[in-house]
C-alpha cells in the first residue's frame, strides 16, 4: 500500500510532495521570450519530450501534434499516462509535472537540449506560458481531465470513462505573449526526427 507522499514517494522528475508552486509559474510567466525560444514552436517540443521520453522506455511509440484553427495545439501520445497513485489517506494522487519545476532539467547547467538547439525546461513551462491547457490523462489505473490557466489549476481531476487505451493528450493555447510560428508543421516534422523511437504526426483542423 502507497504511504505518506512526502515522506516515501521517490522523487525522479518531480517532487512528489508538492502540487503548485506559485513563485515558479510566476518566473516563467516574467520571461516568455527566455523560456520559449522559438515562440509556440519550442512549446510544441517541451510537450514532444515527454512523449519521447515514453516511447524509449516502451521500445516505440506515436504521438500526434494537431495546429487548431483557435491556434491552440493538442499533442496526444500513446504512452502510459502520467503517473497517478494514492495516498495514505485514500486521496488520488497525481505527478505535479504541470504546476511544478521539472527537477531533472529546470535551472540545471546539464540539461537537455531540444532539437531546435535550446534548453530543455520541463512541462510547466508550456503550462505557465498558455491561457489556457487542458491535461487529459489515461492509465490502467484511471483515467482523468484536468484544467489549467497560466499554470494554475482551476478543476479537480475530473474522472473519465475508462476506453481500454493508455497515453495523455496536452491541449494548450499559448498566452499572447509567446511568438507564433508560420511554418510550424514543416519544422515539428524535420525536428522530430531527432526523436528515433517516436513517429510524429503533424495536422491541422
Amino acid at each position: 500500500m502507497d504511504t505518506s507522499r512526502a515522506s516515501s514517494w521517490r522523487n525522479t522528475t518531480h517532487d512528489w510532495a508538492g502540487t503548485v508552486d506559485l513563485a515558479h509559474l510566476a518566473g516563467i510567466r516574467r520571461d516568455p521570450a527566455g523560456f520559449a525560444p522559438g515562440g509556440v514552436r519550442h512549446l510544441i517540443l517541451e510537450v514532444i519530450a515527454y512523449a519521447a521520453d515514453e516511447a524509449e522506455y516502451g521500445d516505440g511509440g506515436h504521438c500526434r501534434v494537431t495546429l487548431h484553427s483557435d491556434g491552440s495545439v493538442s499533442v496526444a501520445d500513446d504512452g502510459r499516462g502520467t503517473d497517478t497513485r494514492h495516498d495514505e489517506h485514500g486521496r488520488i494522487v497525481k505527478k505535479p509535472i504541470m504546476a511544478t519545476q521539472d527537477l531533472r532539467f529546470f535551472d540545471s547547467p546539464g540539461a537537455q537540449t531540444l532539437p531546435d538547439g535550446h534548453p530543455r525546461r520541463g512541462m510547466s513551462v508550456v503550462a505557465a506560458l498558455s491561457e489556457r491547457l487542458i491535461h487529459t490523462n489515461r492509465r490502467h489505473n484511471g483515467s482523468w481531465t484536468q484544467r489549467y490557466e497560466h499554470g494554475v489549476p482551476v478543476t479537480g481531476l475530473e474522472p473519465l470513462a475508462d476506453d481500454g487505451t493508455t497515453g495523455t493528450v496536452v491541449h494548450f493555447r499559448p498566452g499572447e505573449n509567446v511568438r507564433p510560428t508560420s511554418r510550424l508543421p514543416g519544422e515539428i516534422t524535420q525536428l522530430t526526427t531527432m526523436w528515433p523511437h517516436l513517429t510524429v504526426e503533424v495536422g491541422q483542423e
